[in-house]
């Protein structure tokens, strides 16, 4: 299931081909971290199962996952060996290293090191909704979705997306909604915020666990606080935090939203299936009412598209930290 969605529109001169782009994906497979690489990424099959298709369609939805990898070397030994090298070089010179010897001196060590390195590993959840024209990244920061999103680029010739964007801003929205004690139907306020103030200090009032329906609320608002997130429901059915910046944190289902497949005795593969499905049934119609909500695109055709590939996506992947789990 989805944690965090981040949302962006695919290009218009974009068509979905499942053969063509899985075709494509294989050649962007994931591979280990070599005995001197830093980090690596690349896409792995979401069931879970090796040797298997790298784009699930289920429903019409495309599933994939990222898969990143990165060796572990902290500073503190890399400086360590360092400072031993640069010992040896002055007992057999009689003269200290300069910084550019020092400079080097860190790749020689860093390269010793790496090979002794432990690995992490981490992945990502990405889901194409083709009749949507939507990409979902299920990131917790906007940097990893973005760096996400320049590997599918890379990985599928002519792929590209734009940043989604409303008529109303969230943080006017969330406001007003804050000040009318009530959200528009079908979603309703639930029990937590955070309110920050516009200037340089950044003040910040944060409400956990309790009604946002009062006085004091209010008067934050008036004061000039923006609000920054907000905990939401839909429907009953699902619960999440909507951000300043149009991210969709924290998803929670309902128990009744999967009730169905609960203590089922069904087979694995029936089973990613099935979850799956509910949970893009689910969240679909919930993205599309939340940008009603929010009074709709701005403008569906403007906006540049994100970049494409940068050298430093990977080792931001790899060291962003893990917003992955299987579907389950």
């Amino acid at each position: 299931m989805f944690k965090n969605l981040i949302v962006y529109r695919l290009a218009p001169e974009w068509q979905p081909d499942v053969a063509a782009a899985e075709a494509a994906l294989q050649a962007a497979r994931f591979t280990p971290c070599g005995l001197t690489q830093p980090v690596s990424a690349g896409f792995v099959e979401p069931r879970g199962h090796d040797h298997g298709p790298l784009l699930e369609l289920v429903g019409g939805q495309w599933l994939l996952k990222l898969q990143t990898e990165s060796r572990l070397l902290p500073s503190a030994v890399v400086k360590r060996r360092v400072d031993e090298l640069a010992q040896q070089i002055e007992q057999q010179t009689g003269r200290q290293p300069g910084k550019r010897e020092k400079r080097e001196l860190k790749d020689q060590a860093t390269l010793e090191l790496l090979p002794q390195a432990f690995t992490r590993q981490g992945a990502t959840r990405i889901w194409i909704d083709p009749t949507a024209r939507a990409l979902m990244v299920d990131a917790s920061s906007a940097k990893r979705a973005e760096d996400v999103v320049t590997l599918l680029t890379k990985a599928l010739p002519g792929f590209g997306v734009r940043a989604l964007q409303t008529t109303l801003s969230p943080a006017a929205a969330m406001a007003a909604w804050l000040l009318d004690g009530e959200a528009p139907a079908p979603f309703h306020l639930e029990r937590e915020c955070e309110l920050k103030a516009p200037d340089e200090v950044r003040a910040t009032v944060r409400y956990t666990r309790h009604h946002l329906d009062i006085d004091e609320v209010r008067e934050h608002i008036k004061a000039g606080k923006q609000a920054t997130k907000l905990a939401l429901g839909w429907r009953g059915r699902v619960a999440f935090i909507l951000t300043d910046t149009l991210q969709v944190k924290r998803i929670a289902f309902d128990d009744v939203v999967f009730e169905s497949t609960k203590g089922s005795q069904t087979a694995p593969e029936e089973a990613f299936d099935a979850d799956a499905a509910i949970a893009t049934g689910e969240l679909a119609p919930l993205v599309a009412e939340l940008i009603e909500a929010l009074d709709g695109e701005l403008d569906e055709s403007a906006g540049p598209a994100v970049p494409a590939s940068s050298p430093a996506t990977v080792q931001t992947l790899a060291t962003a930290g893990d917003d992955s789990a299987p579907w389950d």
